[in-house]
């Protein structure tokens, strides 16, 4: 008789973490492919991020997931980062390999897989505005444009913080009609997007952006990249203005699973896991 196989061990590295759901959903994945898998919350002090790294090396963890306040941290402290890691400049996935740590952004593609698979919306071509200017949003900046979009737009509270961040990726040449603008600027010409995506933190605090209602039309998708029991306030605000609205409950299954494809080579089926989570909220 073969020996079992060992357990492979996992964790997600965050402060606070107890709310994280990522154990829930690679359970899931790890039943779906059977294999045999322990994957955890683990809690780090806000200065004890590369200790814990360091810990989970030690005990044999093939690699963890960061989030807050840790996937900066996380990008510097990778000995080599993806392309989507290093465009990002921040870190949501390590794998802990032979020739050190690895650093990824699995955010953007979750993002991109859920719009243009779950919720079957095309992103090629099409006119995106994209709300916020902060960490999630640089994450989904490369997968967005590698649809080749007719134009991405980056909206900002901070106009300076948009231009930097559209700057940042027209010096990589990925310009593709990219451009920025503050809130104020919005709506000037009248003409609804075909797709808005709030990567702002409103949604956190239950406050809408400041988004006008000429943003959305009848056949915009609204996409918050927050989630919740209840629409949150920018999906109510679309809705109102005629736009099919989508939570990010999606985009959080769909960039595990490109976690777990990373760690275990195997891409795990989506759609009974983000019912599942669904149904539980």
């Amino acid at each position: 008789m073969a020996p079992p196989e060992p357990v492979a061990r996992y964790c997600v590295i965050g402060n606070p973490i107890a709310h994280s759901r990522s154990p829930d959903i690679h359970a899931m994945f790890a039943a779906q492919a059977g294999h045999a898998l322990v994957y955890e919350r683990c809690l780090a002090t806000v200065d004890g991020f590369a200790a814990t790294v360091r810990r989970l090396i030690a005990e044999g963890y093939g690699g963890a997931s960061v989030t807050v306040p840790f996937k900066l941290e996380a990008a510097a402290l990778a000995a080599r980062l993806s392309a989507r890691g290093a465009a990002a400049g921040a870190v949501n996935t390590l794998v802990f390999s032979a020739d050190g740590i690895v650093g990824d952004n699995t955010d953007g593609a979750g993002l991109v897989s859920d719009i243009v698979r779950n919720a079957g919306v095309a992103l090629a071509g099409k006119r995106v505005l994209l709300l916020g200017a902060g960490g999630a949003v640089r994450g989904a900046m490369l997968p967005l444009l590698a649809e080749r979009p007719a134009s991405l737009v980056v909206a900002n509270r901070t106009r300076a913080t948009a231009d930097a961040l559209v700057a940042h990726f027209a010096a990589q040449g990925r310009a593709q009609h990219l451009s920025a603008c503050d809130f104020s600027a919005l709506g000037d010409d009248g003409a609804p997007y075909d797709i808005v995506i709030n990567g702002t933190s409103a949604s956190l605090a239950g406050a809408l952006p400041p988004v006008p209602a000429s943003a959305f039309g009848p056949g915009t998708l609204a996409y918050d990249m927050m989630y919740g029991a209840q629409p949150t306030p920018f999906m109510v605000f679309a809705a109102q203005q005629g736009a099919s609205v989508r939570d990010g409950l999606g985009m959080l299954v769909e960039q595990a699973a490109e976690a777990f494809f990373l760690w275990r080579g195997v891409r795990p089926a989506t759609d009974e896991v983000m019912r599942r989570l669904r149904a539980a909220l």
